[in-house]
């Protein structure tokens, strides 16, 4: 398998996106299980270019540090990097930031592992 590329992917905090919204708190700004999917976006969007027909990947490990609130209407840039691969393994460093003060609002690793679809979900 060819190797990953960083991805970077920009999202705007909305409403729905808050931590009243996704039933992670009771406050008006982005809530982590969102932050979380945002991460897992970046990690999928560097795979994807690599996995071949019928592959996908799947999260198995997630540790992430969410360091700084954001607020509604505020633009996060996510990234995910390759920090280790072992055949189907597949470990990024990912992290978020504040794209108009620069601060980081997370960061950590997220590891995934590259499965045959079909046969993935035929052992359902």
């Amino acid at each position: 398998m060819p190797q990953t590329e960083p991805a970077t992917l920009t999202f705007v905090v909305g409403d729905d996106d808050t931590a009243a919204a996704v039933g992670s708190g009771s406050l008006p700004v982005l809530g982590t299980p969102r932050l979380l999917a945002w991460l897992e976006a970046a990690t999928c969007a560097s795979l994807e270019p690599v996995l071949t027909e019928g592959s996908t990947s799947v999260g198995t490990r997630v540790q992430v540090e969410h360091l700084a609130a954001s607020p509604v209407g505020a633009e996060v840039e996510v990234s995910a990097s390759s920090a280790y691969e072992d055949g189907r393994l597949h470990r990024f460093t990912v992290s978020a930031r504040d794209t108009t003060s620069g601060k980081v609002l997370a960061a950590g690793e997220i590891t995934r592992v590259v499965v045959d679809a079909e046969r993935f979900m035929s052992r359902l």
